[in-house]
C-alpha cells in the first residue's frame, strides 16, 4: 500500500499532536511540589495530580518533597563555657512550606540546614557550663529550635524539632563526676545519719523526762496517800485513847488493863514474827506473862461472858504456874577459878 503525500502529512501531524500532548501533561505525586519555569523564569507551582503545561515554552524547574524530613547532624566537638570539651550529635526535622522559596532562595537545601544546625549547636552549648549542659537538655533543644527555625524561615522551611541525641564528655571528666557524685551521696548519708542520731537522742531525753515526771507524780501521790493513811490511823488511835481515858475516868479499871494487854500482845507478836529472829530473849518472868494472859481472859469474860452482867461475882483466879524442874549443873572444878564467886577470886 502506497501512501500519498497528503497521507504522510496527516500521519506526521498526528504524531506531533501526540508528542505535544505527552509533553504538556504532568502528573505530580502526593507529597511533592513541582515548580514551572517559562523561558527560565518561575511562573507557578504544580499541585499533586494531573496538570497541563505549555510544551516547549514551559518546563518543570524543581521537584520538591514537602513531607516532613529527618536530617541527621553528625557528631562534633563542643567547648563549653567552663572549657570542657564534649562531643554532641543531634537530629533535625524540617518541612518545605513554600516550594518556590526552597527552590530559588537557597542552593543545596539539606546542606544549608545541616551547617546551620551544627553552627547553632556549638553556639548554644558553648554558652553553658558543663553541669548545666548535662542537666538542661530540654532547654538546649528549645533554644536550638527557635534559632534554627528563625534562620530558615526566608527559605520557606519550617523546622519542627531539633533534638540532641547524645552528649559525651571525656572519660577522665566522667570519672571525676562519678567521684563527685559519690562524695555528695556519702555527705548526704552522713548528714541524714547525724540527724537521725540527734532525733533519737532528743526522743530518748523526752522519754526520760516524761518518765521522771510520771515517777515524781506517782511518788507524790503515794506520799499523799501514805500521809492520809497515817492521819486516819492517828485519828483512830486518838479516838481509841480518848475512849480508854473516858472509861478510866468513869472508874472502869479493866479498860486500862485491856489497853495495856493489847499493846503487850502486839509487841510480842511483832518480836516473834520478825524474819531475822531465831531466839527471843524476854526480860520478864513466866508467871508475869501468865498473869497478864489471865488478866486478858478475865477482861474477855467480863465483856462477853455472864460474869460481866454481875460485877459482884468474883473472877476466877488463874492457876499458878508449876515451878520448872531444876537443871543439873556440871560440877565445878575447885581448881578452876569461878568468875561468878567473889570469895574464890579472893
Amino acid at each position: 500500500m502506497l501512501f500519498g503525500g497528503f497521507d504522510i502529512v496527516v500521519i506526521v501531524l498526528v504524531i506531533f499532536v501526540i508528542l505535544v500532548l505527552f509533553a504538556g501533561i504532568k502528573t505530580v505525586p502526593q507529597g511533592y511540589r513541582y515548580t514551572i519555569e517559562r523561558f527560565g523564569r518561575y511562573t507557578r507551582t504544580l499541585e499533586p495530580g494531573l496538570n497541563l503545561i505549555t510544551p516547549f515554552i514551559e518546563r518543570v524547574g524543581a521537584k520538591l518533597n514537602v513531607m516532613e524530613q529527618v536530617l541527621n547532624v553528625p557528631t562534633q566537638e563542643v567547648i563549653t563555657k567552663d572549657n570542657a570539651s564534649v562531643s554532641a550529635d543531634a537530629v533535625s526535622f524540617y518541612q518545605v512550606l513554600n516550594a518556590a522559596q526552597a527552590a530559588y532562595q537557597v542552593s543545596n537545601l539539606e546542606n544549608a540546614i545541616l551547617n546551620l544546625t551544627m553552627t547553632n549547636i556549638r553556639s548554644v552549648m558553648g554558652s553553658m557550663d558543663l553541669d548545666e549542659l548535662l542537666s538542661n537538655r530540654d532547654a538546649i533543644n528549645d533554644r536550638l529550635l527557635r534559632v534554627v527555625d528563625e534562620a530558615v524561615h526566608p527559605w520557606g522551611i519550617k523546622v519542627t524539632r531539633v533534638e540532641i541525641k547524645d552528649i559525651q564528655p571525656p572519660r577522665d571528666l566522667v570519672d571525676a563526676m562519678a567521684r563527685q557524685m559519690k562524695a555528695e551521696r556519702e555527705k548526704r548519708a552522713q548528714v541524714l545519719e547525724a540527724e537521725g542520731s540527734r532525733n533519737a537522742q532528743i526522743l530518748r531525753a523526752e522519754g526520760a523526762k516524761q518518765s521522771a515526771i510520771l515517777q515524781a507524780e506517782g511518788q507524790r501521790e503515794a506520799a499523799f496517800r501514805n500521809a492520809e493513811a497515817r492521819e486516819r490511823l492517828a485519828e483512830a488511835e486518838a479516838k481509841a485513847t480518848k475512849m480508854v481515858s473516858e472509861a478510866i475516868a468513869a472508874g472502869d479499871i479493866q479498860a486500862i488493863n485491856y489497853f495495856v494487854a493489847q499493846k503487850y500482845t502486839e509487841a510480842l507478836t511483832s518480836i516473834g514474827s520478825a524474819p531475822n529472829s531465831k531466839i527471843v530473849m524476854m526480860p520478864m518472868e513466866a508467871s508475869s506473862i501468865l498473869s497478864s494472859l489471865a488478866g486478858i481472859g478475865a477482861i474477855a469474860r467480863e465483856v462477853f461472858g455472864d460474869a460481866g452482867n454481875n460485877p459482884s461475882t468474883p473472877l476466877p483466879v488463874p492457876p499458878r504456874p508449876r515451878p520448872a524442874p531444876a537443871r543439873s549443873t556440871p560440877p565445878i572444878n575447885p581448881s578452876t577459878p569461878n568468875p561468878f564467886n567473889p570469895e574464890q577470886e579472893r
